[in-house]
């Protein structure tokens, strides 16, 4: 992939690059924010990666013109600020992921490789997650081979549930109508539909939601059990 990693850290945006080009990615380092937003209008990228405190521009409202411009390039922001607002408005911003520092280089690359994924899925308008099979489009749903009928609510719950393929989705993403109770009662309704199958939306506390095959589940269990 070519890379734009927009860090004004020098010693932090080495390691970013070297790490990344060590896995045969070309990465394009940038400390500015207003060149690296001149960069964006001029350049094609795979991904860009984005610290939040920049010179000339900062991270936020790179974000914003990069989706005003209506450019789909997969984004993770990359900064010390981990407070809840914070993450919502990256992520309301068009920002696909948000990564606090510090931030070990493997879980970044996981983060990468799982929104490249979500968005080949996207592209195909396919997402499938075990027995779980959704065409985004035709906006049709499959269980275990059986059709999944779907309120309007139901589909915007579970798709970005099975487009984030087992990694947890923030509760800000999925609270369509600002209710924290609503949205807990649909969750438990797909739970009750999903679980026969064996496929689980486990709650994670603080943050939101995901999706698990029960058959990983227990061996995750079983592997805390034992350590």
């Amino acid at each position: 992939m070519r890379v734009l990693l927009i860090e004004d850290d020098p010693e932090l945006s080495s390691g970013i690059a070297a790490f990344l080009a060590g896995q045969g990615d070309s990465v394009v380092v940038e400390a500015n924010g207003m060149a690296a937003d001149v960069l964006l209008q001029q350049q094609s990228f795979d991904f860009v990666l984005i610290d939040v405190g920049l010179p000339g521009l900062g991270g936020y409202e790179i974000v914003r013109r990069i989706r005003e411009r209506r450019q789909t390039v997969p984004v993770i922001m990359v900064t010390a600020r981990d407070a809840l607002d914070d993450r919502i408005y990256g992520l309301d911003l068009g920002a696909d992921d948000y990564l606090p520092k510090p931030f070990e280089l493997a879980e970044l690359t996981a983060r990468i490789r799982a929104i490249i994924r979500r968005g080949a899925k996207a592209a195909s308008h396919r997402v499938d997650f075990g027995p779980l099979s959704i065409d985004v489009v035709a906006r049709h749903a499959s269980l275990a081979d059986q059709p999944l009928i779907l309120s309007n609510r139901e589909w915007d719950l579970l798709t970005p549930l099975a487009e984030a393929d087992g990694h947890t989705v923030p509760k800000e993403r999925l609270q369509a109508d600002g209710s924290v109770n609503a949205l807990e009662v649909y969750v438990c309704r797909l739970r009750r539909r999903l679980e026969p199958a064996g496929v689980n939306i486990r709650t994670v506390r603080g943050f939101g939601y995901r999706l698990e095959i029960a058959s990983q589940a227990a061996d995750k269990t079983r592997h805390d059990a034992n350590h």
